[in-house]
């Protein structure tokens, strides 16, 4: 019911009139995972396509550092600006996102984690699927009883079941993290891989040499996908700095931008980043970014399959519908 409805609003052209009321705030894009065909989690090339179509038409796409620059010289922002990023540096960003990217001559950002491309470990959060998805549920649920007694899995799917462990990790100091993993591995019987599998593999350094020549911005996600506001001020140091440092020596051009790593950040963290030399950072905030907007804590939009419901996202309906229900909400409580 929710989906046709959004469907007729968009038929009908409902959502116009927000994106009319919004053209002069900024939209950015999230993307993470893509696809040639139809599948969970992954944007799927037709959709992207299709997308890219209707931003193309309807916003001026622009590098995100040009965004950036709109935003903090305090002038009123010229309308239809947006930018589209790619977090995380899978190799589905070169195999299926770029080539459409290409056809449409639409710049991008791609957040890469450094030591994901060197191939020296990779996501922490994809070793939890990974661990999840050759173990029963019952199995992964008696090994968490032990290591992880607050989480209580219900009886549910591999994908769902990791999630919730990842979701519960992300809460934890980074280094108690990086001991339960392999400890969650050990218990049930797993090898992790000192490599990212197939399904998880990152571009390489090459291609993201590729993809810079060709108008995509390279810039950083940190060096190692560690959740920030949990590590020490000697590890944000170096997730920030070696970062931005390798990226630069090995495509040869300066990286200005950071993402933060499952959008945690904080006053310190902030700040960090800025100490570190970059000039602006994208959260996972919701929202549309105005004239004067922090461009360390950049509002961005999550894209949608749907074509209605990405249409909805993108034309400001979406926040403005949550700040209803926050009013009601208020009021309610009164």
């Amino acid at each position: 019911m929710k989906r046709a409805v959004t469907n007729l609003f968009h038929f009908t052209g409902a959502f116009a009139p927000f994106r009319l009321a919004n053209r002069h705030k900024a939209l950015i894009l999230t993307y993470h995972r893509f696809s040639h065909s139809r599948t969970h989690g992954k944007t799927w090339a037709r959709s992207f396509a299709e997308q890219l179509y209707y931003l193309r038409d309807k916003y001026r796409i622009v590098p995100l550092s040009s965004l950036a620059e709109y935003l903090s010289n305090g002038e009123r922002l010229p309308a239809g600006l947006a930018s589209i990023t790619i977090d995380d540096g899978y190799d589905d960003s070169f195999k299926v996102a770029f080539p459409i990217l290409k056809s449409y001559k639409i710049p991008a950002t791609v957040f890469v984690v450094t030591n994901f491309l060197d191939r020296t470990d990779w996501l922490w959060t994809d070793k939890v699927r990974f661990i999840a998805s050759l173990s029963s549920l019952d199995a992964f649920r008696s090994a968490l009883l032990t290591l992880m007694p607050e989480i209580k899995l219900e009886r549910q799917s591999s994908g769902s079941a990791a999630s919730q462990v990842n979701a519960a990790l992300k809460r934890i100091p980074d280094e108690l993290k990086q001991k339960l993993i392999p400890r969650i591995a050990t218990a049930l019987g797993v090898q992790l891989p000192d490599v990212p599998p197939v399904e998880f593999a990152p571009i390489t350094w090459e291609q993201a040499r590729e993809m810079g020549a060709a108008g995509v911005q390279i810039a950083s996600h940190s060096d190692t996908h560690s959740i920030l506001t949990n590590v020490s001020d000697e590890q944000l140091r170096a997730e920030l700095c070696e970062s931005k440092t390798r990226i630069e020596t090995m495509i040869d051009r300066d990286v200005d931008f950071f993402c933060y790593p499952n959008g945690s950040y904080d006053r310190r963290v902030s700040l960090g980043v800025r100490n570190a030399g970059y000039t602006g950072a994208v959260t996972v905030d919701d929202g549309l970014n105005e004239s004067g907007s922090d461009t360390f804590q950049l509002k961005r939009v999550h894209t949608q399959n749907n074509f209605a419901r990405f249409i909805q996202c993108t034309s400001g309906f979406e926040q403005f519908k949550n700040r209803l229900v926050h009013a009601g909400r208020e009021a309610a409580a009164i």
